[in-house]
């Protein structure tokens, strides 16, 4: 199905691309593909509400300065719905219609993977924030990320939790249907039994998109009576799956990733996820300068502490905006500021941003450090380390 959308999608988008060659050099355009609705509402309120805030930011100024002239920022938010085939629908307007100058998302691999090849084939930069999947930019040199890839956070998340919980064995929980989550889980049970041997990974399982019960995949692991639990899923599932695990009786720790990293987690988890750990991308307890700086203006606005989500948005965005402002001008070739832009992006020797200074490699991937939090007793998301690229 996926496939067969794909196909007609990028059908549609060279049909539809010839119309978007006139750029209105009035505003600066930027498309959001991102999930207001489905199974992760949350991530699309905190990149939407990071978003009006950086806006904001740069139009209480007059715009974003380009060449001496000053553009106010316009970004069109479109609900992908948490589908691949939504995600591909709704960038294909924001390209072809929309003439936006870029596209910032979508946030989630399921989306940002297909989505990718959408943007690449209709050479229109792409940065995705949070997708972690090495496919969503891999080959695509139109396509970036501000986020660290599954094949770096999995191993970090082995060696981590084999140091913390003293473990030699493991198991894993991950959604089937799922780019981000199947490929971590992949990533991890290879780093995993890379240290501690084939077999160590002692159970190995995977349910539906719209599963709700774990019970019967969390009997057959606890029964394997591994050492901690592993859960590359987003924070719904999460929030479902280990209180179950705690209703059944396991009474072991559990590792998690950067999906967990969503303000809305402890609100559907409770206590039954404090002091538990999980590798993302930035620990808002305990944070300095420009970075609590932001917290503390989002907090104040939106009235909670900011997820990694709206983190990486505001990160990304800085790369966009950046990168269009070296460009020097805006005039009315749309293809030509978006291959300047894209030019900009590539060649970008570093960003120094919100979730950590970071470089880009020749795949628009930043290479940077991962950080491990832990779930403090008030439900805090605290910095316990960092680990960085070698």
């Amino acid at each position: 199905m996926l496939k067969r959308a794909c196909t007609f999608a990028l059908a549609c988008a060279t049909m539809l691309a010839v119309s978007g060659n006139v750029l209105a050099a009035d505003t600066i355009k930027i498309g959001f593909p991102i999930p207001l609705t489905g199974e992760i509402p949350k991530v699309g309120e905190s990149t939407k509400f990071a978003a009006e805030l950086f806006k904001e930011e740069v139009n209480a100024k007059g715009g974003l300065e380009v060449g001496g002239k000053k553009y106010p920022l316009e970004f069109i938010y479109e609900n992908n719905e948490a589908k691949p085939e939504t995600a591909i629908n709704v960038t294909l307007k924001l390209i072809t219609r929309d003439n936006v100058l870029a596209i910032v998302g979508p946030q989630s691999s399921r989306q940002a993977v297909p989505v990718g090849a959408v943007a690449n084939d209709n050479e229109t930069p792409m940065i995705t924030p949070w997708s972690t999947n090495p496919d969503a930019t891999k080959d695509r040199p139109w396509v970036f990320r501000a986020a660290f890839l599954d094949d770096f956070q999995a191993p970090v998340a082995a060696d981590f939790a084999g140091k913390q919980f003293k473990a030699k064995t493991a198991a894993v929980l991950f959604e089937i249907s799922n780019d981000y989550s199947k490929g971590l889980a992949d990533n991890f049970r290879n780093a995993w039994e890379q240290r501690h041997g084939k077999g160590t990974v002692v159970a190995y399982e995977s349910h539906g998109p719209k599963d709700q019960d774990f019970s019967a995949q969390l009997t057959k692991m606890i029964a394997a009576k591994p050492d901690f639990i592993f859960l590359p899923e987003n924070y719904s599932f999460v929030a479902l799956a280990v209180p179950q695990a705690r209703d059944l009786g396991y009474k072991g720790p559990f590792m998690g990733s950067d999906a967990w990293g969503s303000a809305e987690l402890m609100k559907l988890c409770k206590d039954a996820c404090k002091g538990q750990f999980f590798s993302t991308h930035y620990a808002a307890a305990g944070a300095k300068g420009a970075t609590k700086e932001f917290i503390d203006k989002y907090s104040k606005k939106f009235g909670y502490v900011p997820d990694d989500v709206a983190a990486l948005t505001w990160d990304a965005i800085g790369i966009v905006t950046q990168a269009i402002q070296k460009v020097g001008k805006v005039d009315g070739d749309l293809r030509k500021m978006r291959k300047e832009i894209r030019d900009n992006m590539a060649s970008m020797k570093e960003f120094k941003g919100i979730t950590g200074d970071m470089r880009f490699d020749n795949q628009g991937d930043p290479i940077k450090c991962a950080v491990i939090v832990e779930i403090n007793q008030q439900g805090e998301f605290t910095f316990k380390e960092s680990v960085c690229p070698k």
